[in-house]
């Protein structure tokens, strides 16, 4: 996902093999998209075409309001978003950032970073927008009992749907990483990040407390959002004149967010949702509400918290460091050239009058 998928020759490469997988990856999968959406129309296949498109295990009877709980078949549904995602990744790559890019004439560490940035950029400003509709839509903001009054609540279609399309993003940077070509050593950690990042959804997700995730991830898309745009603007200032005004406000946005999801954490685990917990699990009705459960998901909010604080303050020291080694060095080149001129002239002044005035005269022969 970090660097652009680029034609490197005129060539039409062989059928089926890596290259041309890699430079035709959107239509291919846009065809196995289409095979689903095809299959909803037949009426033959449509039943089992509904299981990857529509959403799934709707709690609500005829007439009411559509609402949706956590199942087991939600795991089709991420497999066909994330065919989606992998197509809209693939257009917003040749349609927008490949374009601008070649006009801002970019390095290649520049151009990693640009295309990188812009693909986060844009997913999370729909994302953080998508979840600040939600959270004012369900009245998070202003009446914050609605965070743990009602376990389990069934969700509405669209906070269902948002938390399904976050996981497809991040199941589909696996595949992304063989078509962007990332060199092997970068493979393992990077598919595990995703992964992590995957599992850090889903499990709060199918526990049912999805009112805490959506918040959780409005404050990490809005840090993020700010994080990638400020990094845009760097990779764009050649002279480095906003670096360190955007660092600073950056990181001062990020650490804002991790200490109020560490709140929002506390209140909601801690202490709301203590107030009606029980001993004993109901998987029927999706109640996980038990101490065990509740302190380990607490823990686990809280130990993610700490290593992305712990990421921004030692990513803020090794560019002060960087910054000084940069301020030493042309300081003592100059100082090198200071002590060469001084021992030049120090040579010349030990020598005989009638040397020095030999020089000079030859230093003037040149010159003319």
């Amino acid at each position: 996902m970090v660097k652009p998928v680029r034609k490197t020759s005129n060539k039409n490469p062989p059928i089926f093999s890596h290259e041309f997988v890699i430079q035709n990856h959107a239509d291919i999968v846009s065809c196995v998209a289409m095979v689903f959406v095809v299959g909803l129309m037949v009426q033959a296949t449509s039943p089992l075409a509904s299981i990857f498109i529509t959403l799934q295990h709707n709690v609500t009877e005829a007439g009411e309001v559509p609402l949706y709980s956590p199942g087991v078949k939600d795991w089709a549904c991420l497999f066909f978003y994330s065919l989606i995602c992998i197509v809209i990744h693939a257009i917003i790559q040749e349609y927008v950032l490949d374009k601008i890019s070649k006009k801002l004439h970019l390095s290649k560490s520049k151009l990693a970073v640009f295309t990188t940035s812009g693909q986060l950029s844009i997913f999370y400003l729909i994302s953080a927008g998508w979840g600040i509709d939600i959270v004012i839509k369900e009245n998070f903001l202003f009446d914050i009992s609605r965070l743990w009054s009602d376990y389990p609540s069934p969700m509405p279609f669209l906070t269902k749907l948002y938390i399904i399309i976050q996981l497809a993003y991040n199941l589909h940077e696996i595949p992304e990483l063989y078509f962007q070509r990332t060199k092997k050593e970068e493979y393992v950690g990077k598919a595990t990040q995703s992964l992590a990042a995957f599992s850090l959804i889903f499990i709060p997700y199918f526990l049912n407390f999805n009112h805490l995730l959506v918040c959780l991830l409005v404050l990490h898309h809005l840090a993020e959002l700010v994080f990638h745009i400020f990094q845009l603007v760097q990779t764009v200032d050649k002279d480095e004149k906003f670096s360190k005004i955007t660092s600073m406000v950056s990181n001062c946005i990020q650490l804002s967010a991790r200490v109020g999801s560490i709140v929002l954490a506390i209140l909601t685990l801690w202490y709301g949702l203590a107030l009606g917990e029980q001993k004993e699990l109901d998987l029927q009705t999706g109640y996980f509400n038990t101490p065990v459960i509740r302190i380990g998901v607490l823990v686990g909010v809280l130990g993610l918290q700490l290593y992305l604080t712990f990421n921004i303050i030692s990513q803020e020291i090794a560019r002060s460091r960087e910054s000084q080694v940069l301020n030493v060095t042309p300081k003592t080149k100059t100082q090198k050239k200071d002590k060469s001129k001084k021992s030049k002239k120090s040579d010349e002044s030990d020598l005989p009058e009638v040397d020095q005035n030999t020089n000079k005269t030859l230093k003037k022969q040149k010159a003319k």
